[in-house]
């Protein structure tokens, strides 16, 4: 039962989430590297537009493991106060490890808009796709840090997620979509036959096909 690749999973993915399609007020947000390939086959079959959303969590000083906030794509920024309290952490370590996280946010943002601005988000439901759900620990930093851009919705959708991870996710996010959820789990990469890494050439090259036939379609250049 396991998906051939990526964009086959994509495309499974799509059609759990027909309600969405054709509507001017949904966008796709994917998780790069390995959410591009899944959220460009959701994004082609709903007709909608399709965005990264670059997401870096902000480890613990000397534990890098244990995430006490995250950094975001538009220049969102969230931080556990709670914990950083709890735990006596000096706001210096903080914006350390900050700013060495927005240095390769910022690469990646570059490497992969190469210039076109982030697709507006404010009072529109957001897809935010991944390749698959283990943990959640990424999906959980998006979703809190994509609430900061005032969307209308927070829709999570993912190919294949661990059973629990799914349902916890759904106090956090308005709708969670996983396509599968099968038990035992055990990891992503079990569920794929083709597993092999998104390169950053490939999250270009969709990016720009989408971009190119939305253009096409509203009889653009």
């Amino acid at each position: 039962m396991s998906f051939a690749d990526r964009r086959e999973a994509g495309r499974e993915l799509a059609s759990k989430l027909r309600d969405y399609a054709g509507r001017n007020d949904v966008v796709v947000l994917a998780l790069p590297r390995g959410g591009v390939p899944v959220a460009f086959e959701v994004a082609e079959a709903l007709d909608v537009p399709l965005d990264i959303f670059v997401v870096r969590k902000i480890g613990m000083p000397g534990q890098p493991e244990f995430a006490i906030g995250a950094i975001a794509s538009g220049g969102v920024r969230v931080l556990s106060d709670d914990v950083i309290r709890m735990y006596g952490v000096p706001r210096s370590a903080i914006e350390s490890v900050a700013r060495q996280e927005l240095a390769e946010l910022e690469r990646r943002e570059r490497e992969y808009r190469q210039g076109r601005p982030m697709v507006d988000v404010l009072d529109r439901t957001v897809i935010l796709v991944d390749d698959g759900l283990a943990t959640g620990s990424s999906m959980r930093a998006a979703v809190t840090a994509i609430r900061a851009l005032r969307p209308a919705r927070v829709v999570v959708a993912t190919p294949v997620g661990a059973p629990d991870t799914c349902e916890d996710l759904a106090a956090l996010a308005d709708v969670v979509v996983c396509a599968r959820m099968p038990e035992p789990f055990s990891a992503v990469g079990l569920w794929y036959r083709d597993f092999s890494q998104t390169s950053d050439e490939e999250v270009r090259a969709l990016l720009r096909e989408h971009a190119e036939r939305v253009r096409a379609g509203k009889g653009g250049p």
